[in-house]
């Protein structure tokens, strides 16, 4: 729930960030100086919606699961697969990407 809250509010803050933005550009275009540097408080708004959206989807992530092959073992049962390898050594080749390199002598 906190997680999922700090992700909202740095969307908000970001958007808004964003918006300030435009209105910041706008405004100095409006006066005939297109360049110029953006304003801190617009900085550290986007800094802060950053660090927020970091710690957000870091407390909202499932807790990390075990990949060693003892952690394997203990999870599937030996008659569970036709196919031996871990699920984690598992790639799935597609056909057309690599061509077939025929043996013919």
């Amino acid at each position: 729930m906190l997680g999922g809250l700090m992700l909202l509010a740095a969307t908000i803050a970001l958007l808004h960030a964003a918006y300030s933005t435009y209105e910041h550009l706008s405004h100095l275009k409006a006066l005939g100086r297109p360049e110029g540097a953006l304003p801190n408080d617009i900085v550290v708004e986007a800094a802060i919606s950053l660090v927020l959206a970091v710690v957000g989807a870091t407390i909202r992530s499932p807790s990390l699961r075990e990949v060693t092959w003892r952690s394997e073992m203990k999870r599937r049962a030996l008659e569970e697969d036709d196919d031996p390898r871990l699920s984690f050594e598992k790639f799935v080749q597609r056909a057309g990407i690599v061509p077939k390199v025929s043996s013919s002598s």
